[in-house]
């Protein structure tokens, strides 16, 4: 059995598992044509289907094909690329003031009805958990905040779990913008209010959605009444996690968090034709079968089009050149969060598995890889052509 290498570069990436048994996996599955997509993607990722370059040793010769990224979101070794691009956007746009961090989860009963309905169902549940947030800091701030959300549908096992992370500022800018009302350090608004306004959007928009023809599912309106009363009488997972203590943890939640997929290279410990071993929560594994895996990961492909990572409030972007100027002049320091370190705490590419590029010779340690073309394949040789029969 194949296992992962302790520190640097990991010896497995999850493009291993795909490559290996993503073709068998496609021939024995109907997937949609997102799922497809990745499966494909990531079976290709730095491989010679995408093309790359030949790098070669300036002081002994050394050389080595360098293929390129497939740059598919879903795949774990190209975020760190997509996630640096996202944070030099993000940075000017985070207020330095303290941030909550909420976390919002879909109930069990309603998963079967996101898996027929991602698009719609992801879509409810974010807005969601942002219209909570926006009415309880009107009502009771009389201001706006400002909000990034992001939606997860996994668990360390990779089971579907619909859950969205709202970063929350701790306080926002009045109505007419003239002062900014702070929160205290540790407490946004009671956790029993949010569920309660969770709860009650949630069914709110998935009727309407209903009503509307937007919702596949497997029954007539009394059977999808039903289920809104089932989900009623229910007590949702709405909690505040611990607050951010600063701007910093504010960056490296956002550095690497957000651009987490369902499960990252350097968590695979054990890979072999008959099963798959990674690890989970406080030094605990999980092993499966190579397509039990396969399955797993495309559960959390999200639909064509479909931005997991939005922000509301302050944070939106129609209010970045106005409410959210504002609101910078009114906080008591209004420091720059571009300041800051740009990793504050050394691990944003260790979630997405991603290191830094090696460019010194693996071979002789001294000399430098410089990056050629790749050589283009030559054309196999025509056939000759078959004598006529002249008789």
């Amino acid at each position: 059995m194949e296992t992962g290498a302790p520190g640097g570069r990991p010896a497995l990436r999850v493009t291993d598992i795909f490559r290996a048994h993503g073709a068998a996996f496609d021939a024995a599955r109907v997937l949609t044509p997102a799922q497809g997509k990745v499966l494909r993607a990531l079976a290709a990722c730095r491989t010679a289907a995408l093309g790359g370059h030949l790098e070669v040793c300036d002081h002994c010769g050394f050389e080595r094909p360098a293929y390129n990224s497939c740059r598919d979101r879903h795949c774990p070794g190209c975020q760190a690329a997509a996630q640096r691009e996202w944070l030099e956007k993000r940075l000017v746009r985070v207020l330095p003031t303290h941030h909550f961090h909420v976390v919002f989860t879909l109930p069990s009963e309603l998963r079967e009805l996101a898996l027929q309905n991602g698009a719609v169902v992801y879509d409810i549940l974010v807005r969601a958990a942002a219209e909570v947030l926006g009415t309880l800091a009107g009502d009771r701030l009389h201001a706006q905040l400002g909000i990034t959300a992001v939606l997860h549908t996994w668990t360390r096992q990779m089971l579907f779990h619909p859950h969205v992370h709202c970063v929350v500022t701790g306080g926002g800018l009045t109505r007419d913008g003239g002062r900014w009302v702070e929160t205290p350090p540790n407490f946004l608004f009671p956790v029993a209010v949010m569920r309660k306004l969770f709860r009650g959007a949630v069914r709110a928009w998935l009727r309407k959605a209903f009503d509307a023809g937007k919702l596949a599912f497997d029954g007539d309106a009394r059977d999808f009444a039903r289920l809104l009363r089932s989900i009623h009488r229910k007590r949702w997972v709405v909690y505040a996690k611990r607050p951010f203590a600063g701007a910093k943890q504010v960056f490296a939640y956002l550095g690497r968090y957000t651009h987490r997929v369902a499960i990252s290279d350097h968590r695979l410990l054990a890979l072999d034709d008959d099963a798959v071993t990674f690890s989970t929560r406080d030094g605990g594994q999980v092993t499966v079968s190579p397509v039990e895996f396969i399955r797993r990961f495309l559960l959390h492909v999200l639909p064509a089009g479909f931005h997991k990572i939005r922000h509301f409030g302050l944070y939106a972007a129609a209010n970045v050149r106005t409410r959210l100027e504002q609101a910078r002049a009114k906080l008591p320091e209004p420091a720059r969060l571009v300041e800051e370190s740009e990793d504050p705490d050394g691990t944003a590419n260790a979630e997405s598995g991603e290191v830094a590029e090696e460019r010194t010779c693996p071979c002789c340690k001294v000399g430098v890889l410089v990056r050629l073309p790749l050589p283009r394949a030559q054309p196999a040789p025509k056939a000759p052509p078959v004598p006529r029969d002249t008789s």
